[in-house]
């Protein structure tokens, strides 16, 4: 079938490629990029739902915490994305957070929440940039810094703490510390796409998802790629100290989760610990003490859960977008190769199969990617615990 064609939105926009945000209170940063977004966006129906999906925001924690001893709250936390996603998907965790006495923050890295050519030409450290700023902005308000991210977010979560020392605790979710190998040639379509525009993209898709990129370009991959060495060369010089909660899929097809292993049987702080969603709950991974790690089971028949998924870790079951009865449902996995289950994935979602795209996945029928964390509130009373101990 022939390649999809590009279309509009995979040309930059000219509007978030680089972080500029760095002499901004929280409150402004905010407020410029939702003018930045409103623009972005303009003539969409449903608007103001975009914008407030795709913003960074602020909360404030719940009444009845002390107040910090040097500055006005005791604990803050900053929350980033992962790749094509937007701070949409850190909202359910930003609640958890607040309701447990944290300042929280979520930045938008440059070049999502707009359009998919935005990350064409954007790089790594525009996002580090923006993590940065985050960090600094939080430092100003609490005593105790803490940062937590997806996917990618978690991969620049880690890299900021390497050389941030007020830093004092991570929560890593699906964390992107190893991607496929292939991503290190991404960047080598410059040498003919100015001939082949398409030869751009990894994926060119429909984009239907208002809080995620559903086309890759590939220099996102070739970006993350570059970002992982980096912080893979940092981590050969730099031992992790602090305590360090982890959530991710032994089914996980993005990133690699032999990495994730090897890293929480190294960490050093005693609280460290690693929830692992696997379809073998039995099955122990060698060398991780007990006590570090949390085997969880992924497997639910009645609902047709296969596993869980890369994408499965930070939503619970009743968001209205990627939950349930969520309004969204991921089956781009099909397109365009196989436009009748893409059809039937879209209109019977009830009907389907749900979890990581395994192979073994694939074969069982219809399946869409599990965009949500059917152990959630599991979840919630494990970071409890953890943050308990902080």
């Amino acid at each position: 079938m022939a390649t999809p064609p590009l279309e509009a939105r995979h040309r930059p926009s000219g509007l978030k490629e680089e972080f500029n945000g760095s002499r901004l209170a929280f409150a402004e940063y905010v407020a410029r990029n939702r003018d930045m977004l409103a623009k972005a966006h303009a003539g969409a129906a449903d608007l103001e739902k975009i914008v407030d999906g795709n913003a960074p925001f602020e909360l404030k924690p719940v009444a009845g915490f002390l107040p910090g001893q040097q500055k006005i709250y005791r604990r803050g936390v900053l929350l980033t994305h992962g790749l094509t996603d937007s701070p949409y998907s850190m909202r359910h965790l930003a609640a958890l957070f607040q309701q447990n006495g944290f300042r929280v923050m979520a930045v938008l890295l440059p070049g999502h929440g707009t359009q998919p050519g935005d990350l064409l030409e954007v790089t790594w450290q525009e996002w580090a940039k923006t993590v940065a700023y985050g960090a600094d902005m939080l430092a100003d308000e609490v005593d105790e810094v803490y940062l937590a991210g997806y996917s990618t977010g978690a991969t620049l979560s880690l890299y900021q703490s390497l050389h941030d020392n007020r830093v004092r605790g991570l929560f890593l979710y699906s964390p992107a510390l190893k991607i496929t190998r292939w991503a290190a040639w991404a960047n080598l379509h410059k040498l003919y796409s100015w001939l082949i525009p398409s030869a751009k993209w990894v994926h060119i898709l429909p984009d239907i998802d208002i809080y995620k990129y559903e086309s890759f370009a590939k220099n996102a991959a070739a970006q993350l790629y570059a970002l992982t060495r980096e912080l893979d060369a940092q981590l050969q010089t730099h031992e992790v100290d602090i305590p360090v909660f982890i959530a991710a899929s032994a089914d996980d097809m993005t990133v690699n989760t032999e990495v994730i292993l090897d890293f929480i049987a190294r960490a050093r702080h005693m609280s460290s610990k690693l929830v692992l969603y696997t379809t073998k709950p039995e099955k122990l991974p060698p060398g991780i003490p007990a006590e570090k790690l949390e085997l969880v089971n992924s497997v639910f028949p009645e609902q047709k859960i296969l596993s869980s998924a890369h994408t499965a870790i930070v939503i619970p079951p009743e968001d209205t977008h990627y939950g349930i009865a969520g309004e969204y449902s991921n089956c781009v996995h099909y397109y365009p190769h196989e436009m009748e289950k893409y059809a039937a994935c879209l209109k019977h979602p009830e009907q389907d199969f749900q979890g990581e795209l395994t192979e073994q996945n694939l074969k069982t029928g219809i399946l869409r990617r599990l965009m949500y964390n059917p152990n959630f509130a599991a979840l919630k009373v494990s970071m409890q615990g953890f943050i308990d101990k902080l």
